[in-house]
């Protein structure tokens, strides 16, 4: 990290003089016009919204701070500020010298019984060169049917083309056939290593809190790297600049309440955003229940402040916790808590930086109390991240992105503690793990002509994994239990291995017509920390660990191509892309693996190749009463493991076939908004036995020959419906509230999370498919939200 901080002050004084002889050469023909676009109401930054000066034909787009940068020949121009759901501005600027232009935009007034569900431009999707790239707006989100009344981030995004997720109840999600640890979770940059609550049922993401969602399967930018299959990015609001706003609800399950305000007017602000689950208090009034515990919380908070005209600070973080307790039987805690610092620092028009530093630890605990078996079990994963980020805004034709990375991990494998003398459990503690990943890139957004844009980079990572503690070699053959041989021991912060690794991208956009595009791109991702779990969905219980002398980083090539056509005036999008993706150094398990609290956990891993393909079919409709979209994936994700399924192919745990999301949402009146989603789904693949035998007059299902996932659960499907009921409109009362109704599984469908095997308690001799179901049966809800 010193050699870190080291480089980046090296940098910092090397831009600073490349910066002041940059503002001398704008001094000659062309100037630039630079500032930030913020909404007026309350001061948050516009992210994308567009500055064009149509004269000219050219234009800008403001980073995920809303800083824009525009290079002109001097003279007069009439420049146009804009974004989806605002009031444009035109200002006409005499433009003898560079200078500094912050506007704020006004949101457009609503038209009576009209919903708009999208947050971008209206045309981004066509002229942007990003592919594989889908923004949420809350203001949608919050309009989708949810679990039991409450909003969720995570479950919305699964609506999209090439999400999905192996079933209730699952932690997580699954981007074009890769596991839930390939996906880059960041809140306000700081990484997420668990984004669930209740095992899945709900997002770590209070929507009360968040501004903007960007999900991206493809064409990842050089910027982000560690994960191969996507990048979710969700950014928290700023707090309101103006004065101060409550907002909150109280559901079935859960209440919420979210405080912003100044803390000195137009110069900064902050927000505080907590929510609460209350099954536990129910229980108190059950009297065999009072003792047990089953709830979770979460706070999040966010404080920003304008140092002076070309610094800013922002300070963020999140808390959150889940608690399960059987009385003194059993208790089951976990959660993630960040922390983010970041610095904003416009060195002239052209040249923006943002410096971060971030903490951000997973942690979970289980353990008995009190007795003769108390025991405390934890583990955990922290980080700490320093990183720059620079954006150089050499021409309207073409900007600059580069910077560099440090995070420091440790990892807590297992620790196992006894409570009591008497205890049967005895100590256990797995080797602490230490590493250290490093990142530089550099990247170009370069506009060629009209007709043709791209963006492309290099990114060159690397990673350390550190001692100390025990390191062996494995020998044996693949498919069983290796022996761990020639063990060797390292000092704390000595150098086991080192990984060095190159990651081009580029994504290529051409103009067909005004409203429709062809593009591509490519991207090779590396990943050096992996998520151990042979289970079909990811559990709390789950153990992160660095790449290591045996462990090798995954590799993934991704290859896309798309088809974009905006029609009626952008009120329709659609859109048909084609991925490939081949993946290295895949793990997977012996048959029986134990993953928990084993030092020998590299004996238990197998490793091989990967491959997803397929296509996504997506259709959107943007404005008018009726508004939503329809996704279709048609995929395959496959695995081939030395020791599995005789080395052969074979589906993984996350390959669906055919995925189908349908969401609907229309305006009755101007306080009357109807909802609906639709889910069809191939069931996930796995292993059934396909005989048995008796054993001391047990029958014990068995599976025949090396094979792995040969049979699916049946096809899932669900509806879920949703009416929100405004309160009245008066545009000079400030309190605002509203009703939600939800009828979750509408149908009462009884979709398998999985099936097993037993035998039939009315003739033992018999074997039976038994069939578990999270949700078997309609579950209506109701929530009351406010703000003001």
């Amino acid at each position: 990290m010193l050699r870190f901080i080291t480089l980046l002050t090296l940098l910092f004084l090397a831009l600073e003089p490349l910066a002041r002889a940059q503002s001398a050469a704008a001094a000659g023909s062309k100037v630039t016009v630079s500032g930030y676009l913020r909404d007026a109401a309350n001061g948050e930054a516009l992210v994308g919204a567009s500055v064009v000066v149509k004269s000219l034909g050219v234009g800008a787009t403001a980073n995920e701070y809303g800083f824009y940068s525009l290079t002109l020949p001097r003279g007069t121009y009439t420049v146009t500020y804009t974004f989806l759901g605002y009031e444009p501005q035109n200002l006409t600027l005499t433009l003898t010298e560079s200078q500094t232009r912050s506007v704020r935009l006004a949101v457009q007034g609503v038209q009576t019984g009209e919903v708009v569900v999208t947050g971008t431009k209206p045309d981004e999707n066509v002229k942007s060169t990003e592919m594989s790239t889908n923004r949420l707006d809350m203001k949608t989100v919050k309009l989708v049917p949810a679990l039991l009344g409450e909003v969720d981030v995570i479950r919305s995004i699964q609506l999209l083309p090439g999400i999905s997720t192996v079933g209730e109840g699952a932690s997580g999600f699954n981007v074009r056939g890769g596991g839930v640890d390939q996906n880059l979770i960041l809140l306000d940059e700081a990484p997420i290593y668990n984004a669930s609550h209740l095992f899945g049922l709900f997002s770590t993401f209070n929507p009360d809190a968040v501004k903007d969602i960007k999900l991206v399967k493809g064409g990842i930018p050089a910027q982000y790297g560690g994960r191969l299959s996507s990048l979710l990015d969700v950014r928290m609001k700023e707090g309101n600049t103006q004065r101060l706003g409550v907002s909150g609800g109280v559901g079935l399950i859960m209440s919420r309440l979210a405080v912003e305000a100044p803390i000195v007017q137009d110069k900064g602000s902050f927000i505080v955003a907590g929510r609460r689950s209350y099954g536990d208090l129910f229980l108190k009034f059950v009297p065999d229940q009072k003792d047990n515990q089953a709830y979770f919380y979460d706070l999040s908070a966010k404080a920003n402040y304008t140092l002076g005209e070309k610094d800013r600070l922002f300070v963020s973080g999140y808390l959150g916790r889940d608690v399960f307790a059987f009385g003194k039987a059993f208790k089951n805690t976990l959660g993630n808590r960040t922390g983010t610092v970041r610095w904003n620092h416009v060195f002239n028009s052209r040249l923006f930086a943002n410096v971060t530093a971030l903490v951000s630890k997973y942690d979970y605990g289980l353990g008995v109390p009190e007795g003769n078996q108390s025991f405390e079990w934890k583990s955990n994963i922290v980080n700490y991240s320093l990183k720059a980020d620079f954006n150089y805004y050499r021409t309207p034709q073409s900007t600059l992105n580069f910077g560099v990375s440090s995070i420091y991990y440790t990892f807590l494998p297992g620790q196992v503690t006894p409570l009591s003398a008497t205890s049967i459990f005895r100590p256990i503690a797995l080797d602490n793990q230490q590493a250290v990943e490093y990142g530089a890139y550099i990247d170009n957004e370069r506009t060629f002509s009209p007709r043709l844009s791209a963006q492309y980079g290099l990114r060159l990572s690397m990673f350390d994994y550190l001692g100390g503690g025990t390191v062996y070699d494995y020998e044996g053959p693949n498919g069983r239990q290796k022996t761990p041989v020639n063990p060797r021991q390292y000092d704390k912060g000595q150098l086991i291995k080192r990984y060095p690794n190159l990651e081009p991208r580029a994504s290529l956009r051409y103009a067909l017509t005004d409203n429709s595009s062809l593009k591509a791109s490519y991207n090779r991702m590396v990943q050096y920390i992996h998520l151990v779990s042979n289970t079909t969905a990811s559990s709390p219980l789950d153990v992160w660990t660095p790449s290591t002398k045996n462990i090798k980083p995954e590799h993934a090539d991704q290859l896309a191509v798309g088809y974009f056509r905006n029609l009626r005036d952008n009120a329709y999008e659609a859109s048909v892309e084609v991925f490939g993706k081949r993946m290295d150094n895949q793990i997977d398990y012996i048959n029986g693996a134990n993953t928990l609290l084993n030092k020998n956990l590299e004996a238990e891993l197998l490793y091989g190749r990967g491959r997803a393909y397929g296509a996504e079919f997506y259709l959107k409709k943007n404005e008018g009463k009726l508004t939503g979209w329809i996704s279709y994936t048609l995929s395959r994700s496959e695995r081939r493991i030395d020791g599995i399924n005789n080395g052969n192919w074979y589906v993984n745990k996350y390959d669906k076939t055919h995925y189908l999301s349908v969401v609907g949402i229309y305006a009755l009146s101007a306080r009357w908004t109807v909802s609906g989603t639709f889910n069809y789904s191939t069931g996930i693949a796995t292993t059934f036995p396909d005989s048995r035998y008796v054993y001391q007059g047990l029958v014990i299902p068995n599976v025949n020959g090396d094979v792995r996932n040969n049979y699916r659960v049946p096809a899932y499907h669900r509806l879920d419906l949703a009416a929100t009921r405004e309160g009245k409109i008066d545009p000079n009362r400030r309190w605002h509230s509203s009703w939600t109704f939800s009828v979750y599984n509408a149908y009462a469908r009884r979709n398998a999370y999985s099936i097993y095997f037993r035998q039939n308690e009315d003739n033992p001799a018999k074997t039976e498919a038994v069939r578990l179901a999270v949700f078997g049966s309609v579950l209506p809800s109701v929530s009351y939200n406010f703000n003001f």
